[in-house]
This record gives structure tokens, C-alpha cells and sequence, in this order.
């Protein structure tokens, strides 16, 4: 198996473990970025359901832009290319979901793809929610650059 299907298989062992999605893809690539466990954890906690169950931009589309700030964010406050460049990663990532999933917004992957028991009774996570922490996983591993070898011998043995 490769380190891609590696790196997905952890993100979704998470979720299916019970992380929400944010956590779940933001987990599958702390330890690259030597972000302690329990610190990933806390932060991405709250962006489940798209940010705090508001539906709005999927958690796990959220996790994501978290990795792409690990890799490309500024830590200078007037570096504003870094800044842009980030920025550019974060759209580029939504607009790779969008063309997958048709959108990034919680509410309407749910609407797309579950019924309204389905998430009264938790369906969705199995119906669409298991397969956007996938995708976002994937894609935002093939965003990173090559020299992210180090993953492959860091990724978490789930």
C-alpha cells in the first residue's frame, strides 16, 4: 500500500473510530508536522458538522485547510505572499472538493446524499461523511510537496 492510501485508510480508521471529520484528516498528518496528538485533536474538535454542527464548510474540508496552514502558512504577519499562497491552497482545495462532491457546505452534502433520519439516526457518517474525510485526505496529500517523503515513515500505525 502506498503512503496516500495509507495516509486515507488512518484518516478514515479515525472517523470511523468516532473523531469527527475535522479531527480525522488533521490526525492523519500531525505527527508529519510534529503537532502532539492531543493538541490536533482539541483544535480541529470543534468543526465537526460543518464548524460546530452549523452545517456550514465540511469539517473534513476544514481538517484539510488546517494541514494546508501547517505547510504553506505564514508566521510573519506582513509575509503576505506566503499569506496569498496559502489563501490560493485553501480555495484550490474547495474548489477539488466542489468538482468531486458538486459543493464544501455541510448542509448540502447532507441534502445531497441523506435523508433527514439518516442524520437523526447518524447514518450520514457512513452514507457521505466517511467518503469526504477520504477524498480530502487524498487530495490534500497530493497537494503537499514531494518532499513530504518523511510521511511515509511517519504515518500513524492506526
Amino acid at each position: 500500500m502506498n503512503t496516500k492510501d495509507k495516509t486515507v485508510e488512518t484518516a478514515t480508521t479515525l472517523f470511523d473510530s468516532g473523531f469527527a471529520c475535522s479531527q480525522s484528516v488533521l490526525l492523519a498528518f500531525s505527527q508529519h508536522y510534529g503537532l502532539d496528538e492531543k493538541t490536533a485533536k482539541l483544535i480541529s474538535s470543534t468543526f465537526g458538522g460543518g464548524m460546530g454542527r452549523l452545517r456550514e464548510t465540511c469539517g473534513a474540508v476544514t481538517g484539510g485547510f488546517m494541514v494546508l496552514g501547517l505547510e504553506f502558512g505564514n508566521e510573519i504577519p506582513n509575509d503576505m505572499e506566503t499569506k496569498l499562497n496559502a489563501y490560493r491552497k485553501v480555495r484550490e482545495l474547495n474548489k477539488k472538493v466542489v468538482k468531486i462532491h458538486g459543493t464544501s457546505k455541510c448542509s448540502e452534502l447532507l441534502k445531497k446524499h441523506a435523508t433527514e433520519a439518516d442524520v437523526a439516526d447518524r447514518k450520514h457518517h457512513k452514507i457521505i461523511c466517511r467518503k469526504v474525510v477520504a477524498d480530502v485526505t487524498g487530495l490534500v496529500y497530493d497537494m503537499l510537496p514531494v518532499k513530504n517523503t518523511y510521511i511515509e515513515q511517519n504515518v500513524r500505525n492506526v
